[in-house]
Order: structure tokens, then C-alpha cells, then sequence
């Protein structure tokens, strides 16, 4: 498989998948009675969850990232048919699951490879496959963050917050925020604040090989720091997190027809 960032690789055919779901059984009806037929259809079996072909998502994009998530690093790609309300890395609807399914245990998929975040705060180190945000921790709080990419300092500025996505995170939060979407395939992060108070504060991509520090200038109020939707913990004044671009890559499977751009177009062109 190439390693290259967002590229894109035919499969052969899944003997063995591991399913996720959104914990929500009644939302998925006979989803999951569908999986085990098709899956007994051709043949595929149930065994250790690093040893699968392929794993099947059955939810929305909070389960999607979720799954990416649990299989970083295994070399076991994710599909996902959508559950949930947009779906946007989801590779088919919930209503097209039947042939779904038959496609990819057939091995009519492409895998794309996208980069993920490694973050750095207080000694400990992480990842994160859509984003990494920095906020006030005191609701309706503002704060001061300074910053800085590549050891250079780029001043600071009084917000609500910065965001910082990866390209399949940059239609997520980023996006609703102002920032740039990144076309998967593109190999850097995106850096957005949230609600700057400044004329001048432009978004800002950042390619491999360069870090972005961010450092909690407030005297008062501590920052959260936020992965993928979840709190890790806070800063401190005077505390910084470091975030770029790790080495590993999250594996989306998708059919070869559902592209970046037609999953931009039904979700935000529409």
C-alpha cells in the first residue's frame, strides 16, 4: 500500500470484518441481521479485530471517527454506511446497505489514506483524527492564545478558540467555523480560530513538517484541550500543546464512485 496522503488502493476480497456501531440498536434496525447474511453469503467469519479485512461501520460520522480511531495503525480500513444525520465519510446510505455490503466483501472498494494529528501537552502525547481544539474552559470567557508554526512566533490574539483539522476534519468544526476545506489528498493541517477579536485573523494551512504551538496567554482562565470532540484535560496560563502531523494514516474505505467532491457536493452544495 502506498503511503503516500490521500491516495487510493483496490482491495481484494473481505473474508473477515469487524463491525462498529453507534450503541443505538433501534436506529440501525435490521442492519446488523443484514451484515451477518451477507457476511455468511460469502463466506466471511468472525475472528480477532486486528486480523480483519475491512471493518464495517454502521452509524454516522461521530461512529466513523470512533472506528478510525480504534483501527489507527492495525492496517484494517473502515467503511461506513450512514446512520446518522450527514454522513460525510460515510461510503453509502443506509437504504443502499444491501448492495453496499455485497460491493465491498467483494472487494470493490478504494482505501484512501489520510493524515491524522499528533498533539503534545504536559508530557503526554496523543493522536487525533479530525481535530484538535483549544477553548476557554469558563463558558463565555474569552481568551488569549499565542502561536506559533514552525518555531515561529506569530503573535497572539483574544478568541474563543482555535481548531486545529486534519483534511477529513476540516468539514467538521473548522468548516462551520470559516476555515478551508481540505480535498483529501492534500497533506497538511488546517489552522482556524473561532471567533477572533481581530480584522486581520486568517485561517492558515500548514504543511507536513511543520508544528503549530499554541500557548494559553490568559492570566485568569484556563484552556481546554479538546481531541476529536473529547476533553483531555486543561492549560494552564503560560501552558502550550504542540500538534502536527503524524507519522500514521486513518484507512477510509469508500466505493470508487463516492468521491471526495460527490460527498461535497450532496452535503454542502445542496
Amino acid at each position: 500500500m502506498s503511503s503516500s496522503a490521500g491516495s487510493t488502493t483496490q482491495r481484494p476480497e473481505v473474508r473477515r470484518a469487524a463491525v462498529v456501531t453507534h450503541g443505538r440498536p433501534e436506529a440501525i434496525g435490521g442492519a446488523l441481521e443484514q451484515l451477518q447474511r451477507e457476511k455468511h453469503d460469502l463466506g466471511a467469519d468472525d475472528g480477532a479485530v486486528a486480523e480483519a479485512d475491512l471493518a464495517v461501520v454502521l452509524g454516522g460520522d461521530g461512529t466513523m471517527l470512533r472506528a478510525l480511531r480504534r483501527f489507527l495503525g492495525t492496517g484494517v480500513p473502515v467503511i461506513g454506511a450512514n446512520f446518522g444525520r450527514v454522513g460525510f465519510l460515510a461510503a453509502f446510505e443506509a437504504d443502499q446497505l444491501e448492495d453496499g455490503l455485497r460491493r465491498a466483501f467483494a472487494g470493490d472498494y478504494r482505501v484512501v489514506e489520510l493524515p491524522v494529528l499528533e498533539g503534545e501537552a504536559g508530557g503526554s502525547r496523543w493522536t487525533a483524527v479530525n481535530d484538535v481544539v483549544v477553548t476557554s474552559s469558563a463558558l463565555g470567557r474569552m481568551i488569549e492564545l499565542g502561536w506559533a508554526v514552525g518555531g515561529e512566533d506569530l503573535g497572539w490574539l483574544p478568541c474563543d478558540g482555535l481548531v486545529c483539522s486534519t483534511p477529513s476534519g476540516s468539514t467538521a468544526y473548522n468548516l462551520s467555523n470559516g476555515g478551508p476545506v481540505l480535498v483529501w489528498g492534500l497533506d497538511a493541517m488546517a489552522v482556524t480560530f473561532v471567533a477572533p477579536h481581530s480584522l486581520h485573523a486568517r485561517p492558515l494551512v500548514v504543511p507536513r513538517g511543520q508544528e503549530l504551538t499554541v500557548v494559553n496567554r490568559t492570566q485568569d482562565v484556563d484552556a481546554a484541550l479538546l481531541t476529536d470532540g473529547h476533553r483531555l484535560g486543561d492549560l494552564g496560563p503560560g501552558a502550550e500543546v504542540v500538534v502536527r502531523l503524524a507519522e500514521a494514516r486513518s484507512l477510509l474505505a469508500t466505493l470508487p464512485e463516492s468521491t471526495f467532491f460527490s460527498r461535497y457536493r450532496r452535503t454542502f452544495a445542496s
